[in-house]
């Protein structure tokens, strides 16, 4: 008969911690009746880890393929158990005392995550900057970005069930597979609970496999990729907005502000704003289909809406309309350089006609060439819905 619980822990060089850490799981098994196995999922350990661990009846699982994410996927995939609690082979976490995770996973929670700033953090348990800088930093950009009620996005002691596991689909495979698990598991309507965890020093005299620079950068870079909206929507909102704004009192007269006066050379850069803005706006979408059609990101209604409200023929419109008045400008500044017999002109009122009539013109072009790529991308999305149709 399969266990209910595997307790999963990724390895790398760990005979100094290993033993305490399996017997503290076993010790958990037997005091709450629990039918489980450890399972050690060895990335290429060479100080005797995995004579440890065989020595103490854990299972060792090889991993070749270096990472922390490898390592656990691999763990975790041959692990027999209903439910899975992962944790470092550190000693930093009390495997003894699980009796939280297994409650919240029996009562049918997905994923349910330790918080480390809600159970305690012993002295000299977490560096100076992880605490106060980096582990609060990215756990607030994740729960703006994705709208996760979790505290602590990085603690490594979380428990979820295998069926969950499937769900979530992971991919990445290192430090950031800890932000992968909590994003796919909101993005997928998976639950999510969190219970109090103590953090402990660890027991080992080498330094930790985490780099905090390297591996922090690799968990924001995650969030940054998996949240289009914040990546690329809301700053193409704000520059269209802003530009638009700003091209057009300059358009109509110099601004001045507090005795600074701001010109044509400023609606240059204003008016290079919209059009970054779309580019901006132009990927958001782009992004958006290319992460869903292969499987990075789940479907919703608002994907299946994108092909309703936007089209080639509307984008087309819309594009032509913009390159007329870009021509339609051209033409009328051509015509009032005629009147003067192509005489010299006046740089700042021949600018406010030339800069919004170039920047219309490239405008225009870009969302006739956005409409027709976009059309290529979604035309899987379109096979779909007339097989569902017929």
């Amino acid at each position: 008969m399969n266990p209910e619980l595997s307790i999963v822990m990724p390895c790398l060089n760990e005979a100094e911690t290993l033993a305490i850490c399996i017997q503290k799981a076993q010790s958990f098994f037997e005091k709450h009746d629990v039918h489980g196995e450890v399972v050690i999922a060895d990335n290429g350990s060479t100080d005797g880890s995995q004579a440890i661990a065989e020595k103490l009846n854990a299972r060792v699982v090889p991993v070749p393929e270096k990472g922390y994410g490898n390592a656990l996927k691999g763990g975790i995939k041959a692990a027999k158990g209903k439910y899975i609690i992962m944790g470092d082979a550190d000693d930093s976490y009390d495997f003894s005392s699980l009796e939280l995770f297994i409650e919240k996973l029996r009562e049918g929670n997905d994923l349910v995550m330790g918080n480390r700033f809600k159970g305690g953090v012993k002295k000299g348990a977490m560096p100076f900057l992880h605490k106060y800088l980096g582990n609060p930093v990215l756990s607030f950009i994740g729960r703006l970005f994705f709208n996760i009620k979790i505290g602590d996005f990085h603690c490594g002691l979380r428990g979820f069930s295998k069926e969950a596991f499937a769900k979530m689909n992971l991919n990445t495979t290192g430090m950031e597979f800890a932000s992968e698990m909590i994003v796919k598991s909101k993005l997928n309507g998976l639950s999510i609970v969190q219970v109090p965890t103590i953090l402990h020093p660890d027991g080992r005299t080498r330094p930790p496999h985490l780099n905090t620079w390297r591996d922090g950068w690799r968990h924001l870079r995650f969030l940054l990729l998996y949240s289009p909206r914040w990546l690329f929507l809301y700053p193409a909102f704000i520059m269209i907005i802003v530009g638009t704004i700003l091209s057009t009192i300059l358009i109509m007269n110099p601004l001045t502000f507090g005795g600074i006066v701001f010109d044509v050379h400023t609606l240059l850069y204003t008016a290079s704003s919209v059009v970054v803005g779309f580019q901006f706006l132009a990927f958001y979408a782009l992004t958006k289909i290319f992460a869903v059609e292969n499987g990075l990101l789940p479907k919703s209604d608002r994907y299946h809406k994108l092909f309703k409200i936007f089209n080639l023929e509307k984008g087309l419109i819309v594009g032509f309309l913009t390159l007329a008045v870009g021509i339609y400008l051209s033409v009328h500044g051509l015509l009032d350089w005629k009147a003067t017999s192509f005489s010299d002109l006046k740089p700042a009122e021949t600018l406010r006609v030339i800069v919004p009539a170039v920047f219309t013109i490239m405008l225009g072009l870009q969302i006739i060439l956005f409409s027709f790529f976009f059309s290529i991308l979604g035309l899987k999305q379109h096979i779909k819905e007339d097989k569902i149709a017929s």
